[in-house]
Formats: C-alpha cells, sequence, structure tokens
C-alpha cells in the first residue's frame, strides 16, 4: 500500500471510484453523492490535496484534504486542522480498513504541520458509516445543515451532515 498524491492522469481511476461508492452510497442510504465537476478534481490535484491509495498498480482508494473548510465548519479559521472529503474506495478493496490508514496518514501530516484536529463530514441518516467512524476514533460533533454554495459539490444540497472530529 502507498498513499501519494494524485496526478491529472489519476482522473478516469478516480471518476471510477467515485462512480462505484456513488453506487454503493445509494444501496445503504437515501442520500448519495451527485457527480463530481471535473474541473474541481483537476484544481484539488493541481493544489496538491488530491491523494490516491495504491495496491500494486491499482488505484484502491481515494480521498482529498484541505485545510480549512468554512462553509462546512463555523470555526475553522480559529483551529488549525486537516479535513478529510471524499474518500473513495474500489469495491474489490473495501474491507480493509483504509480509512485507518488514511488516519494514521493524516496524523503524521497533522504532526508536520503542528496541526491539532482531523475532521470529516458525511451526509446523516447512514448509521453504520457514522458508528463506523466514531469506531476509528472521531468524535460525533453533531448534524448540521450545510449552505450550499457553487464552492461545494451538489451533494451538499441535500443535507443535513453529520461532523466528526479527532484531536491529535
Amino acid at each position: 500500500m502507498n498513499i501519494s498524491q494524485s496526478t491529472l492522469a489519476d482522473i478516469n481511476d478516480i471518476f471510477t471510484l467515485y462512480d462505484a461508492a456513488t453506487a454503493y452510497q445509494k444501496t445503504v442510504n437515501n442520500k448519495s453523492w451527485s457527480g463530481f465537476d471535473r474541473a474541481l478534481i483537476e484544481k484539488e490535484i493541481n493544489e496538491n490535496r488530491h491523494y490516491k491509495i495504491m495496491e500494486g498498480n491499482e488505484m484502491a482508494s481515494t480521498f482529498v484534504v484541505t485545510f480549512e473548510d468554512p462553509v462546512i465548519w463555523d470555526n475553522s479559521d480559529q483551529d488549525k486542522a486537516i479535513y478529510l472529503h471524499r474518500i473513495a474506495t474500489d469495491p474489490n478493496y473495501r474491507g480493509r480498513s483504509y480509512i485507518k490508514k488514511i488516519i494514521e496518514w493524516s496524523k503524521s501530516l497533522a504532526k508536520e504541520r503542528d496541526i491539532d484536529f482531523i475532521r470529516m463530514d458525511t451526509h446523516s441518516g447512514n448509521d453504520r458509516l457514522n458508528s463506523y467512524y466514531i469506531r476509528s476514533g472521531f468524535v460525533h460533533k453533531g448534524i448540521r445543515d450545510i449552505e450550499w454554495t457553487s464552492d461545494l459539490p451538489e451533494h451538499y444540497k441535500t443535507g443535513p451532515f453529520s461532523l466528526f472530529e479527532m484531536k491529535i
């Protein structure tokens, strides 16, 4: 397993993972991702914020980081945090605890950058996923309706969202 930055050459594989994750979301919850704008993914890659987990030559998972998230987290300008977004795993690699590996990777990055928290959000209502995040060490910080802006992907139009935080 290797975590590295995504490249523009990875875009088709990233969208394949997003499509598979969206299809899976629809089987376990009444809310799912609504597709993503290619320009957004290209921007994240160009900003060195988009990552992939490789198993040999196969992309097993992908995720995005940011270091501020004011639309979703009201106090993001006051706290030093890593915000994890859009974790998607190839169905053939589900069950291999990639979220825990992403957490360990995030903790290392947080220590390098003197960051205090790892945060993430997800649609509310998926109790199984929310419980998994709690078992992985996150604290549920509440449920929040998020006012959609054009900076956010379409699925943020359908809230509410559960917020999770882990103190480093």
